[in-house]
């Protein structure tokens, strides 16, 4: 059926397999083709997996149990193949074939688009989000941002009539997020297409959207209608319950700029990149000063997470050399690189921009308590750190849960909180606050910058301005001036 796209949600939930409670229910929602809905509410709230719902993707009774039904122009969403285009959360998850061009074209190929159409379609969707690199380029070799346009791009080429967007901007640079915005834009405008869109920071998209939804954390709906007028009403409600609301800035402290502080780590004419035959960038001379906040920045592709990994100590330098200062040096010496697992575990941990991929045990407080038993705490102390982070971070009733069942943010708060358990004297975190509703910003940040005050280092990649604002006493840019 062509055109915009007809949703139907009556009285629908999910729980996940394992879990006791569901991740939501009691959805009631009719969107009217052309609509574009903001789909707002605090991490956990079930916004995912409504998402998930609505393009067909959950599982089985082996998977999880779902209650109500969900209708896509009268018929259960996975029996509408190719009407509707979901981009996920995480991007590498989208990632399906080696190559940019036949990445981007392989849902058209699947939907059976005529061949001799398919290249006008992927070069008009590559073209409209702005990712500048050949077709031929190896989708492993892009970055965190570079594979969410990709996945944009592979959704925007099969032209669907109903749009599911999960966080599309979360790892882009400020340009990147211009132009997947506008990208999204045009697409609606030109095709009228149905938009469902779960994006924290509001402000980028509001003007665009024709209403707000917002899911209530124990089911149901907060607040539905205009965005105007939800703002206008609810604003502080809403705020206060962990959605971003234009014109309600967090409250934490700026800090002073570091200055004339000794660097505990520096680089000395540094090449770096994932491969030998691939240098990301090189002769750098960087420091990050010691019991400070450091942000790096700079546009997708520059290079920040490879930076991060080769000051971790889990990248080996190209050429040039990642020096420790004499403070935090192991026996290995003073090359992070170069040090065993057990003498990075206490000096330099990693929180990777993927929370997955940092994951190790079935429950999130045996995650925790991986770093201090491999330290052979005393089993009270471990019980003790993990009670602690788990408080912290607002996770302790999930405490039995499987991490891979979690929201993305609050994937994002564990990936931080394995990390402090083993209480490092480094912290290199690879876009901390991805995924995080209001609520979780600010207690993950203001987490982090009492880590600073205790005196430990935090060098953090980030596009996120408040990060930058709040974390940044020291900053670094890859592909422009410090």
């Amino acid at each position: 059926m062509p055109g915009p796209a007809r949703v139907d949600v009556e009285g629908w939930g999910w729980r996940y397999a394992g879990r006791k409670l569901p991740a939501t229910r009691d959805v009631n929602l009719i969107i009217e083709p052309g609509e574009r809905v903001l789909l707002l509410g605090a991490s956990g709230a079930g916004k995912s997996t409504l998402l998930a719902g609505l393009a067909g993707l959950l599982g089985g009774s082996d998977e999880g149990e779902a209650t109500g039904r969900i209708r896509v122009d009268g018929q259960a969403p996975e029996a509408q193949r190719g009407r509707i285009g979901l981009v996920l959360q995480d991007p590498e998850s989208g990632v399906v074939l080696s190559k940019v061009g036949d990445d981007v074209a392989f849902g058209c190929e699947n939907l059976g688009v005529p061949a001799a159409e398919i290249p006008a379609r992927v070069a008009e969707a590559v073209a409209s989000v702005g990712l500048d690199v050949p077709l031929s380029r190896p989708t492993k070799e892009l970055s965190g941002g570079q594979k969410q346009r990709l996945a944009l791009a592979g959704v925007l080429a099969m032209r669907p009539g109903l749009l599911l967007l999960d966080e599309p901007t979360a790892n882009l640079d400020p340009e990147g997020v211009v132009e997947v915005r506008a990208a999204v834009e045009s697409v609606t405008a030109r095709e009228g297409t149905t938009l469902v869109l779960i994006e924290h920071r509001t402000s980028v998209w509001v003007e665009l959207m024709t209403r707000v939804v917002v899911l209530a954390p124990g089911g149901g709906l907060l607040a539905d209608g205009p965005p105007d007028r939800v703002f206008a009403e609810h604003g502080a409600a809403l705020a206060a319950a962990g959605v971003w609301v234009p014109g309600h800035p967090v409250d934490l402290p700026v800090p002073p700029e570091a200055r004339g502080r000794d660097a505990v780590l520096s680089t000395r004419r540094l090449a770096i990149g994932r491969e030998r035959r691939e240098v990301v960038a090189s002769g750098l001379d960087l420091s990050a000063p010691q019991g400070a906040g450091t942000v790096v920045t700079g546009a997708n592709g520059a290079g920040k997470s490879t930076l991060a990994l080769t000051l971790a100590g889990l990248l080996p330098e190209l050429s040039g050399e990642v020096v420790a200062a004499p403070s935090l040096a192991a026996r290995g010496g003073t090359r992070p690189s170069r040090w065993r697992s057990t003498e990075l575990l206490t000096r330099i941990g990693t929180v990777f921009q993927e929370p997955e991929h940092q994951f190790l045990a079935p429950t999130l407080r045996d995650e925790l308590a991986v770093g201090p038993r491999a330290l052979r705490m005393p089993p009270a102390e471990v019980d003790a750190i993990v009670d602690e982070l788990l408080d912290r971070l607002d996770l302790a009733p999930l405490a039995l849960a499987n991490p891979f069942t979690l929201s993305g943010g609050q994937k994002r708060r564990l990936s931080v909180a394995t990390v402090l358990a083993s209480s490092p004297a480094v912290i290199v975190l690879d876009e901390p606050t991805f995924g995080q509703d209001r609520r979780g910003w600010s207690e993950l940040v203001g987490l982090l910058q009492r880590e600073v005050e205790r005196g430990r280092t935090v060098i953090a990649v980030t596009h996120d301005a408040d990060v930058i604002r709040h974390l940044g006493q020291h900053r670094i840019r890859l592909g422009g001036a410090a």
